[in-house]
């Protein structure tokens, strides 16, 4: 399976910040050292061109990200200091996941081991987001004629309210996102289908909401190719998440999409979306089983 990263691109934050950029890192020498994935499938992705971000931003925006001339208070609302490895990075990280989508349809699954931004609205970035990478990918797979209908299956704890709005005019491309209901943003957008989570939701409740929500996307969707936000911060060591699920509870999460997903012939590219554990080894072990079950349907698709 291949796997595209961009952590080698630097985003220097203070060492107070909320955000574990590290994480990236750590993830990209975890499934290297532990064999989940070679090192020759690790793939630098080419950054997404002005093309390609405008499918699904407006341009007044990408130009003021570019030029450096965001606001004060639109660079705190992103939560990152803007600088041009800032831009670099998310137009990396964005053409991580159109070069995922692209192997995936071709190999059945792949891997951006960054991505999942999806606060990010059409004129305006927010929550450690700049460009939303899911919805550029899919108009990005749709303009090269490589797929008719997609299927966003967002499972990061937080809602993809940028995805939502962004799409939501859009019948070609159908949002699902499972989240918690109190938890960021508090102003919530309309995705095709939402599930809402109570605090404190455990990992059976969780299952249970997860399945029948994914089953019912995919069964509304009618798509013939799924982005997976994979998402750490259901954790119930997460600082944010406010939920209680088990890393066996999120690397069942990780199983059931993954296998429904390959039962059903849908090529999926997953992304790994937020985390924010106090222990930036428990966000790893995450990420690297959601790799770790995205190589074994990977192989299991080949052999089919």
């Amino acid at each position: 399976m291949q796997a595209f990263y961009t952590d080698h691109f630097v985003l220097p934050l203070p060492p107070d910040h909320r955000f574990p950029m590290s994480k990236y890192a750590l993830l990209r020498e975890r499934i290297v050292r532990e064999g989940i994935i070679a090192a020759e499938d690790l793939q630098v992705p080419a950054a997404a061109s002005d093309e390609e971000l405008l499918r699904a931003h407006d341009a007044d925006y990408v130009q003021r990200v570019v030029a450096g001339q965001l606001t004060r208070q639109e660079i705190r609302r992103i939560g990152f200091p803007w600088s041009e490895g800032m831009v670099e990075r998310s137009r990396r990280s964005s053409g991580a996941t159109i070069a995922a989508c692209r192997t995936a349809l071709t190999d059945g699954v792949a891997v951006n081991l960054a991505g999942g931004t999806h606060h990010a609205a059409r004129d305006h970035g927010a929550g450690y987001c700049v460009f939303n990478d899911s919805a550029i990918a899919a108009r990005a797979m749709q303009a090269e004629g490589r797929a008719r209908r997609v299927v966003i299956l967002d499972c990061d704890v937080h809602q993809g309210d940028g995805t939502a709005s962004i799409l939501a005019a859009d019948p070609t491309i159908f949002t699902f996102s499972i989240h918690g209901a109190k938890n960021f943003p508090f102003h919530k957008q309309q995705s095709d289908l939402d599930v809402e989570l109570d605090d404190h939701t455990e990992d059976q409740v969780y299952l249970d909401m997860l399945e029948e929500g994914v089953q019912r996307a995919l069964a509304l969707a009618h798509a013939d190719f799924a982005i997976y936000l994979a998402g750490a911060d259901p954790f119930s060591g997460d600082r944010l998440g406010r939920l209680k699920v088990s890393k066996a509870g999120l690397a069942a999460r990780d199983r059931f999409v993954l296998e429904v997903c390959q039962q059903q012939r849908l090529p999926v590219a997953v992304t790994m979306a937020g985390g924010y554990a106090r222990e930036v080894s428990d966000i790893v072990d995450i990420h690297a089983e959601t790799v770790r079950r995205a190589a074994a349907v990977c192989a299991a698709w080949g052999a089919k």
